[in-house]
């Protein structure tokens, strides 16, 4: 509903029936449960290509599990063979997924991923549960993120001139168990991955109370030199006030830890931005909406705003720094990307 009043082109699945070939704001994936060990639940995707082990109580439907006693079987007479078992065993989940069409006849064919996950941990997923709170609400990890990607929606849909290129907004499922979303859309994206030129990822964008101190007009890109990104929000931290700096510490050590991983390993440079890396509350019950720096959230997303039109409108693609020797599975990804 945010996207659709954001003025954005749904650019999920295409519709089972209808004419002209509509599509869903929604990319869905179907999970079938293939077993279960204690309390652990094994999933599936439907094609069989992807995993994910899940607490039962995380499970989003009541669901008849393989093995389960939960009804005896028939009474069979004898030579009688029992009956196929049908009884559904699956679920889906979804990226949600908008289109802001690029406004050049060629470059609006190439796409500038904005996205954040909308999923947490669930109840009694983390730490600091109580009687009285037992909701890991992920106001910072990741609500943050998903407001944002929302609210950029709405700004640059205002535009009276779109960006060359086109810019796709999308909120993934599953980030906590596994990048599952961003990697499901990695082996079915909407758009092809060789068109698309780069993925900024927002992750605890709204609290700046950062373990290792007040972290106000600041943010920083995880992998920060490993593409020709970082300049680029860096200029466009200096002309809104916000100081984009390279983290020497957890620069690096978390580009695996949020869905720009996903993106990277088919190729595409991607990075995930955000302004503390670890806060008090970190998947803790008390990740409250109150304690996100609202203020500070709006300059850091004006700040992603210009750094994605200035991306949109450069006729340059971004690329991978082949001398940062990190990056060298990534620019091998990317080269088979683009067939070279």
């Amino acid at each position: 509903a945010q996207f659709r009043r954001a003025g954005l082109e749904p650019a999920g699945d295409a519709a089972a029936t209808g004419a002209g070939g509509e599509r869903s704001y929604f990319q869905t994936a179907v999970w079938n449960v293939t077993g279960k060990n204690n309390n652990n639940v094994e999933l599936t995707t439907a094609d069989g290509k992807q995993k994910m082990r899940v607490r039962e109580a995380q499970l989003p439907v009541a669901l008849p599990l393989p093995g389960s006693s939960e009804a005896p079987p028939p009474a069979l007479a004898p030579g009688q063979t029992p009956p196929p078992d049908t009884t559904p065993r699956s679920f889906t989940t979804r990226n949600v997924i908008g289109l802001l069409r690029g406004s050049d006849p060629v470059l609006k064919d190439t796409y500038v991923v904005v996205s954040a996950h909308y999923d947490h941990v669930g109840i009694g997923g983390c730490s600091g549960v109580s009687a009285a709170d037992n909701i890991c609400n992920g106001a910072n990890d990741d609500g943050s993120g998903t407001v944002s990607v929302v609210e950029l929606a709405s700004a640059l849909g205002t535009l009276k001139t779109r960006p060359k290129r086109s810019i796709l907004f999308i909120t993934w499922f599953g980030e906590e168990k596994g990048l599952q979303g961003s990697r499901y859309y990695g082996r079915n994206p909407v758009f092809p991955l060789k068109q698309t030129v780069a993925m900024v990822n927002l992750e605890q964008v709204g609290r700046t109370d950062s373990s290792e101190g007040p972290q106000l007009n600041n943010a920083t890109l995880t992998g920060f030199d490993f593409t020709d990104l970082g300049p680029i929000f860096k200029a466009a931290g200096e002309k809104t006030g916000i100081t984009v700096y390279k983290h020497e510490k957890n620069s690096d050590a978390f580009f695996g830890r949020s869905d720009n991983q996903a993106m990277a390993d088919a190729g595409v440079p991607a990075h995930t931005l955000c302004t503390a890396f670890v806060y008090p509350d970190y998947h803790a019950a008390g990740d409250h909406w109150e304690k996100v720096d609202y203020a500070n959230m709006a300059k850091v997303n004006r700040m992603v705003a210009l750094a994605l039109v200035t991306i949109a409108n450069n006729v340059a693609a971004p690329k991978w720094n082949e001398t940062n020797l990190k990056t060298a599975k990534y620019v091998e990804a990317w080269k088979k990307l683009q067939g070279k």
